[in-house]
């Protein structure tokens, strides 16, 4: 066993010796299923964290010859299929991880040249046996060597793409590479499967058609491969019933990533440290830091911001056409743009039945927030880093505090103007935006004779906050807001509710320019 040739089946093993390790070999299936097919080219592509690597090296213990995966595979998925035996440890396998040759070299030459010599090296010592016509020349090398053994070579890419995310602006650097892979891997005979993995799709270059052999599988679209991006809504209740973790706070915090044909996709990094640990925090964000996603959305694309504000407010049709993107991290020519490379980088999901981005779950939406807090966002930044002092200002009855705090959380943009209450209740969505760390939040509530604007019930956990019922006015008062909650019996909303609950009336006066606000704890009878 080798590190490019054959690895073997040591890194998967200690896969699956993990405490949690959640069955994906069913991808294998496909793979054979395509195996020396013209859809033997495959490109799957997904956020970082969530089994790339694991993925990988679950290939090459299947496939490579000199190790033996029989009892390794033994009562998962592909087990069970027919053709398991017949692929198994039969192949060549070359597994590149190309995050390697990069950080060891300082130019695409050097990266490519040392990737060369790594292979041939290996080739050679394998099979020394082999008359090699030029032992430089690695596609010769490997023609050679095929002709002689007629064994096939399956490659097993990982992290493909670390070239377009280091050498971003550099094209000439990025179109070698992808001429590199289309001289090594198209119409090969020699190669019976290949498997990239990553985070971007493969690049675009105009009529610059490198890898167009590939079938691609990504964030926007996954087909096939879709319940092997992450892990399912079934797989995550399991686990929760083992791990005795509350299920709709694994939802809320981790769910989001909507895959058609399967539905809620997970993130597997931080559902298997929530587990774990037995407990619900931001795992994913110690991989990278939040300046990462600042940069993306502070350019100041006509609508981006505007896009951003309504997901987190809780928008979840948020349009965007995906089609443009260039599928790399500095062509931008409009929002949509930025939007699907942050559906790349799972910082959004996707719809694709309705083409629509949204925030998907609790951790990702502290992501937008850290970012956002530390951007020059003007109010909107304000509001957001004092939206603490905000919600406390409420629970402690300070009525002028609170009129303060959702006047600086007042704003305008070209989206949104700000002539009604719909417009309010976004301000007050970001002037109490941490309220949503305590609370579930419930916008038009049916309850008594109407509809509640917002009603705050506290999560399992904060049972002793009170709950709040907001109404909002415009041009009126807001002791009338505290006076309609009470005439159409909006509490009758939580009958089931038990504890303390704060009404909480809210006015805009367009001619003075100023908000009000009046509390009052309701005593339920």
């Amino acid at each position: 066993m080798g590190i490019y040739l054959n690895p073997g089946n040591e890194k998967f093993t200690q896969c699956i010796n993990s405490e949690i390790y959640v069955d994906k070999t069913g991808l294998i299936r496909y793979c054979n299923r395509v195996m020396n097919s013209l859809q033997k080219y495959i490109c799957m592509s997904r956020p970082r964290r969530f089994g790339k690597s694991v993925t990988a090296d679950m290939l090459a213990a299947y496939y490579s010859r000199g190790c033996d995966s029989r009892e390794l595979f033994a009562g998962y998925e592909i087990s069970k299929d027919e053709n398991c035996e017949k692929y198994l440890n039969k192949y060549n396998v070359l597994f590149l991880n190309m995050q390697e040759f990069l950080s060891r070299t300082n130019s695409m030459e050097e990266m490519l040249d040392l990737l060369k010599s790594r292979l041939i090296r290996k080739l050679v010592k394998e099979y020394p046996e082999v008359d090699y016509f030029d032992k430089h020349d690695l596609i010769g090398c490997m023609q050679d060597l095929y002709s002689e053994v007629k064994i096939p070579y399956i490659l097993i890419i990982d992290e493909w793409d670390c070239i377009f995310r280091e050498y971003k602006s550099e094209t000439e650097a990025q179109k070698m590479y992808l001429d590199f892979l289309r001289d090594l891997l198209k119409d090969k005979g020699y190669i019976a499967l290949c498997y990239m993995t990553g985070i971007l799709p493969i690049k675009k270059y105009g009529t610059h058609s490198a890898l167009n052999m590939f079938d691609e599988f990504s964030m926007i679209f996954q087909g096939t491969l879709a319940k092997y991006v992450g892990f399912t809504e079934e797989e995550v209740r399991e686990l929760c019933t083992r791990y005795h973790m509350d299920f709709s706070e694994t939802k809320r915090w981790y769910d989001g990533y909507y895959l058609e044909d399967v539905g809620s996709i997970y993130n597997p990094c931080s559902v298997v440290s929530a587990m774990r640990f037995g407990k619900f925090q931001y795992y994913w964000n110690q991989t990278e830091t939040f300046e990462a996603l600042r940069a993306y959305i502070d350019m100041n694309f006509e609508g981006l911001k505007d896009a951003i504000i309504d997901m987190i407010n809780g928008k979840n049709d948020i349009a965007v056409n995906v089609h443009s993107f260039t599928n790399d991290m500095v062509t931008f020519h409009s929002k949509d743009d930025v939007l699907t490379l942050l559906v790349h980088l799972g910082y959004l999901g996707y719809r694709s039945d309705r083409e629509e981005v949204f925030i998907p779950n609790h951790e990702i939406l502290n992501e937008y927030i850290n970012s956002i807090s530390n951007s020059d966002w003007g109010e909107v930044t304000e509001a957001l880093k004092n939206s603490k002092a905000a919600l406390e200002a409420v629970w402690s009855g300070n009525e002028d505090y609170v009129a303060r705090a959702v006047q600086r959380a007042h704003y305008e943009s070209s989206y949104l103007q700000y002539n009604d209450e719909n417009a309010l209740s976004y301000t007050i969505s970001l002037a109490f935006y941490v309220a949503r760390n305590y609370y579930t939040v419930i916008k038009e509530l049916p309850s008594g004779k109407g509809r509640t604007d917002l009603v705050y019930i506290p999560r399992k956990q904060f049972s002793e906050k009170p709950a709040l019922l907001i109404e909002l006015k415009w041009n009126r008062t807001a002791e009338s807001a505290i006076e309609q909650i009470k005439e159409k019996c909006y509490p009758q909303a939580l009958e089931e509710y038990t504890g303390s609950l704060l009404l909480v009336g809210i006015n805009y006066d367009e001619k003075t320019k100023k908000h009000s606000c009046r509390i009052e704890t309701y005593v339920k009878s």
